[in-house]
């Protein structure tokens, strides 16, 4: 964007009716909705005032221009019009309302009333008015009709002629008519019907004829604008080039207003006619001039362009070095305002002169001067850096050459020989290549000692903030385009677009983005050529638009590497800016470090910088802006890079790379499977780390991964003790009490697994929980009892399955306690074939397994019973009911078992368990399986308390009986009493619905009591309200 011609301002928003057409009369807006109506806007400013005038004939002149304010709606007249509006026009000098819709009507003002309607007109979709002749052409498919206004109430017909086509646009031309048919414009005479061709119209857009204040005409074909005269002959003054195929141009001095597909263009009227401004603007349906205001409709709100003051305008052109729009801005300034359009050229002129100054003043090395200088005129920054030839520069397609510039430069000695004292001195600005090599050389070294960088990055530094913000605007905007699809459309004017048959921009390149990245690769060159590595480094650490190339080998070549990383880093190419970075590393370890590394590089800042979050600072393309936008960090962006290089230093630092795998957003499976590679040693730490984070998050495969490793450090420890006979099962080293935490903790890993590796005669208590897990719970609990020997783990094993039970109340989680007595009362039974049940464990798991769950949720209530049968084990049976068939399931068992021996109770535990768990097992299931020598106050701390819980249980349900039954009571005596109430029928009684006397007819009592209804007019009214299906009365009927 040049600079800013119009104020864009919003004064209509959200309105609640479908704009169709706009227009203003005075300062009022008149809008023609969807619905047929005409609504009347005024400033918010004059609905509050109460001394604002009413509309009057003369409201035109006492308020010509519209207000840059909000507007309010006024008054609204219903049925303006039966179909959508196509146009409107206010006729100045008649006070007329001219309004296009299904015919031409027009409409006193300001009342609105209809004067005239040109019936004629029916099906018009277009129109011209020429407001010095009062004449009204018009196109009606293949017919123009031309009317002439008689200066009363109506119109008279002059003539109608036919022409080849249907006609899209059209606009007076002196005395002739230009219209746009389908494939061709044409000058119409207006007075014999003769038709002149102009020249064909476009392939893609409408025709489109626009009439300038000069009378001339701008002809549009597809994007680019035509001027002709008014005999429709070419004129030799350029063509507008707009960036696509306008709808409508409307034409304001000095510049000419395009309403495209997508934003609202703003072009100069003076070759070359460049863009000047873009303002981005969706669904817009009419554009026109009012006034000095742009108006532009949308489908439900209302904006206004404002022209800036010329002034103001003039002041930005020329604080951006264009002198030569800014003088031709100078000659709109009045007559009355001859002063200040002299102040302003003048100004203009020293501006222009400057640089010629300040090329003097660098050339005798007042170089701070000179760059003041420089800035102020507002020079390109090519020119000043053409002064410097050693700082190397990227090319560009979109900036000039600084030969463009020689004019202010180069030509100096010519311009200021005749008028200056200094042109014996200026003699001296050669070209470089009008002298020897050994002049040559000194001047450059010359160009290029410290106080001439100096100046020059002090320039670059004042003028970078600018560049960097357009540039970062225009990236912006581009890769929002991209985003949404080419919806979007950038400020700029210097953008080359190539257009094709839909319409769709191939290629942008930015100026912006050009510019800046000519000025950061020459400011970063000449920090580090002045010795401020610091200051370059905070440069590419920010947002900046360094040429990657030039860069590059300008840092290869003065060993800067810490720039260098950074160049790398912000261009994301991380696996260059790694490999450097571990090459620097190396070099820093070795015995003789090589001397230019200027500091020492430690294997941390690897992990520093595959932990920091890495954008592209130069946005060369849309994805990778928004990339700059989004911010990633590199773990998630590229994972396999941070492994690659992560393990370089693993050995070094190995807690911080663990903390970056567990930090970064790296797939735990891919970590593992690298360090398992890698590194072995380190799998387990990783492992451990990630379970103690968020064991949720582990899958089961790493689960069973650690228990593996685990489990293999372990046994190799069991060996080793076995095999010097050392072997002791209570004994625990680190990694066995990590696994019996782990297996006690973890809940995603395979058991089945995991107790296949364990050794048939030790570690009994791993096997246990692993049985556990496989809701193996009489295994485990004889392991617990009979190999480990420890009542109490057993005891803890039966709280925890009971406890992780739903409400802990569940039939097979309260039964584990009856197991436990079994194994109590039977221990001989529950010890034999041991190893034998666990080995046909082991290996028929998974049958055996899908076999139990199958029989156990067909039979729930013989569960202890399918299990022992399924899995051949000669288990005590429980029963489900408490009848005492007066021999206790013990006795039973060991009449069964008096073939193999007698065997050892052990009764001070099963009645310890009985006393301490009384609440959880039930008492009738227990007392059947105690043998019937147990003496019944050994009993008394188990049959106690559960005696005294059964009496409270019993008293409280009775309780809660009663007062039911007493609530029931109540609510019945509600009933009968709500059941009393009588009505009393008179002959004065009367249906509320029909309003006829009830009489002796079966009538409806409302809930209220009072109001009565015949029962056939409520049972119409509730089938009315039920759609004819009918509904259930809430009501009494008597």
């Amino acid at each position: 964007m040049v600079h800013s011609a119009y104020d864009s301002f919003e004064l209509l928003h959200n309105s609640t009716a479908k704009i169709d057409a706009v227009e203003s009369y005075g300062h009022n807006l008149l809008l023609s909705c969807s619905d047929g109506s005409l609504r009347i806007y005024c400033p918010e400013s004059s609905a509050n005032d109460p001394r604002s005038p009413t509309p009057s004939s003369d409201l035109y002149l006492q308020y010509p221009e519209l207000r840059k304010e909000p507007y309010v709606l006024e008054r609204t007249i219903n049925g303006f019009s039966r179909r959508p509006m196509l146009a409107m026009e206010f006729l100045k000098s008649r006070e007329l309302l001219l309004s296009l819709s299904e015919s031409i009507a027009f409409h006193r003002l300001p009342n609105f009333e209809t004067l005239a309607v040109i019936t004629k007109a029916k099906g018009a979709n277009a129109y011209s008015w020429d407001e010095r002749r009062g004449f009204l052409c018009f196109a009606r498919q293949r017919r123009v009709c031309i009317f002439r206004h008689d200066g009363g109430r109506g119109f008279v017909e002059v003539k109608d002629f036919g022409v080849p086509d249907s006609v899209k646009s059209m606009s007076w031309c002196g005395e002739n008519i230009c219209l746009g048919i389908r494939k061709e414009y044409v000058i119409l005479n207006s007075t014999n019907g003769v038709l002149s061709e102009v020249f064909p119209s476009g392939r893609i857009a409408s025709p489109l004829v626009v009439s300038l204040p000069s009378g001339e005409l701008l002809l549009g074909k597809d994007n680019i604008g035509v001027f002709v005269d008014q005999n429709g002959k070419l004129l030799q003054e350029g063509r507008i080039c707009w960036s696509e195929a306008p709808a409508a141009v409307v034409v304001e001095k000095p510049y000419a207003v395009g309403l495209l597909p997508r934003h609202i263009e703003i072009r100069s009227l003076r070759d070359p006619y460049p863009l000047i401004q873009t303002v981005v603007l969706r669904n817009v349906r009419r554009i026109l001039q009012s006034a000095h205001v742009i108006v532009v409709a949308l489908e439900s709100s209302v904006y206004g362009f404002f022209p800036v003051p010329i002034g103001a305008q003039i002041v930005q052109l020329t604080a951006s070095g264009n002198f030569e729009e800014a003088l031709a801005l100078c000659k709109l300034l009045p007559p009355e305002d001859s002063n200040l359009r002299a102040a302003k050229e003048q100004s203009i002129h020293i501006r222009k002169s400057r640089p010629r100054y300040a090329h003097y003043l660098f050339e005798n090395g007042d170089y701070e001067e000179a760059m003041e200088h420089f800035y102020a005129s507002q020079v390109e920054i090519n020119y000043v850096l053409s002064l410097y030839p050693s700082i190397v520069l990227p090319k560009s397609s979109v900036i000039p050459d600084p030969e463009q510039y020689m004019d202010v430069g180069g030509d100096a000695p010519v311009l200021s020989r005749g008028s200056s004292s200094l042109s014996d001195d200026m003699e001296s600005s050669l070209p470089l290549h009008a002298l020897d090599s050994e002049e040559r050389t000194d001047l450059e070294s010359r160009k290029m000692n410290h106080n001439t960088l100096m100046a020059l990055i002090k320039f670059l530094q004042r003028k970078r903030f600018i560049i960097v913000e357009k540039a970062a605007a225009e990236g912006t905007e581009e890769a929002v385009s991209d985003a949404v699809g080419h919806n979007f459309v950038s400020y700029g004017s210097g953008r080359p677009r190539k257009t094709g048959k839909a319409q769709a921009n191939v290629s942008i390149s930015s100026v912006a983005r050009d510019t800046a990245a000519i000025l950061d690769t020459a400011l970063l060159q000449a920090l580090l050529l002045t010795g401020q590595t610091s200051a370059a480094l905070e440069l590419l650490r920010g947002l900046n638009y360094c040429d990657l190339r030039i860069c590059e080998e300008f840092l290869q070549e003065r060993n800067q590497h810490a720039c260098l990383l950074e160049l790398y880093k912000c261009n994301a190419m991380h696996h260059e800016a790694l490999n450097l970075l571990h090459k620097l590393v190396e070099d820093s370890n070795s015995d003789n470090p090589p001397a230019e590394l200027g500091q020492k590089f430690k294997p941390e800042m690897i992990i520093d910088y595959l932990k920091v979050i890495q954008v592209r600072s130069i946005p060369v393309s849309s994805e990778m802006y928004l990339r700059k936008l989004l911010r990633e960090p590199l773990c998630g962006t590229d994972p396999i890079l941070v492994l690659e290089f992560s393990m370089l230093v693993l050995e070094s630092c190995p807690s911080q790379t663990i903390e970056l795998f567990l930090s970064g957003n790296i797939q735990a499976d891919l970590v593992n499977s690298y360090l398992k590679q890698h590194a072995p040693n380190m799998q387990t730490t990783y492992l451990e780390l990630m379970l103690a984070m968020n064991e949720s998050s582990v899958s089961g495969n790493l689960q069973n991964e650690m228990m593996q490793i685990y489990l293999s450090e372990v046994l190799d420890w069991y060996k080793d003790l076995n095999s010097q006979q050392k072997w002791d099962e209570k004994a625990f080293s680190p990694t066995r009490k990590k696994l019996l935490s782990a297996l006690e903790g973890i809940s995603g890993y395979n058991p089945e697994v995991l107790l296949k590796r364990l050794p048939p005669d030790a570690l009994y208590e791993e096997r246990a929980i692993l049985l556990g897990k496989m809701n193996q719970h009489e295994l485990a609990l004889s392991i617990y009892v009979h190999k480990l020997n420890v009542p109490e783990l057993a005891l803890s094993y039966c709280d925890r399955i009971y406890e992780s039970g739903p409400l802990h109340s569940g039939k097979s989680h309260g039964n584990i306690y009856l197991i436990l007595l079994q194994i109590y009362l039977n221990p001989q039974r529950t010890t034999k074939n041991f190893e034998k049940r666990i080995t046909s464990l082991t290996s028929n798991r998974s049958s055996a397994f899908h076999k139990v769950v199958h029989v156990a949720v067909k039979n729930k209530g013989r569960l202890s019973k399918k299990i022992a049968q399924i899995e051949g084990a000669a288990e005590t049976r429980i029963s489900q009911s408490g009848t005492d068939s007066g021999k206790s399931d013990y006795d039973t068992d060991d009449a069964n078992d008096n073939e193999e021996g007698t065997s050892t109770i052990m009764l001070d535990k099963v009645l310890d368990l009985l006393g301490q768990r009384w609440d959880r097992i039930n008492g009738a299931q227990a007392l059947r399986l105690l043998p019937r020598e147990t003496k019944l106050k050994n009993l008394l701390p188990f049959l106690g308390p559960l005696l005294r819980k059964s009496s409270e249980v019993y008293r409280n349900f009775s309780v809660i009986k009663s007062l039911r039954e007493s609530e029931n009571l109540q609510v019945k005596e509600d009933l009968y009493s709500q059941r009393k109430n009588a009505v009393k029928i008179s002959g004065d009684s009367m249906c509320s619905l029909c309003n006829k006397k009830i009489g002796t007819s079966v009538f409806a009592v409302y809930p209220n009591g009072k109001t009565l209804v015949h029962f056939v007019c409520f049972k119409d009214s509730q089938s009315m309200k039920t759609g004819g299906k009918g509904a259930r009365s809430p009501f009494q009927v008597r």
